[in-house]
């Protein structure tokens, strides 16, 4: 069975003990990712839509590191700090996952710093074209 695990760097993965992507046999989980560019600074503050965009583009990034593709991907979970906003959440993730379809859950939520408007973390399982998962 595959066992890999990532770690992006970030400032709390050691202090917490957590990996960015854990991936376990044909499982994949990607936690809770937020816009915070490597060099520290908020990536976009206040706009939902940027945000989004550049998370799903830092989840596909941690999927690829442990074999997975964003295809793999069967359910999202988004925490907005406003969600009358949601719709330009919901424009860019229907952009990112068109003809994926993976199911959505997105809550209002309190982020840790002002100017981070969303947070998403990802499942995936890795399969065929047909949707068919070795060794299962």
């Amino acid at each position: 069975m595959t066992l890999r695990f990532w770690k992006s760097g970030g400032r709390f993965e050691e202090v917490a003990s957590y990996s960015r992507a854990k991936r376990i046999g044909p499982f994949v989980w990607v936690a809770g990712t937020t816009a915070i560019e490597p060099t520290g600074r908020i990536h976009a503050p206040g706009d939902v839509g940027a945000q989004t965009f550049y998370i799903l583009s830092r989840i596909d990034d941690a999927l690829k590191e442990v074999g997975a593709e964003l295809r793999h991907v069967g359910r999202v979970r988004a925490y907005l700090t406003d969600l009358s906003q949601a719709s330009a959440f919901a424009q860019a993730h229907g952009e990112v996952f068109k003809g994926i379809d993976p199911v959505l859950t997105a809550v209002q939520a309190g982020l840790t710093q002002p100017g981070l408007m969303v947070e998403i973390d990802v499942d995936a399982v890795i399969h065929d074209e047909n949707g068919e998962i070795s060794g299962f």
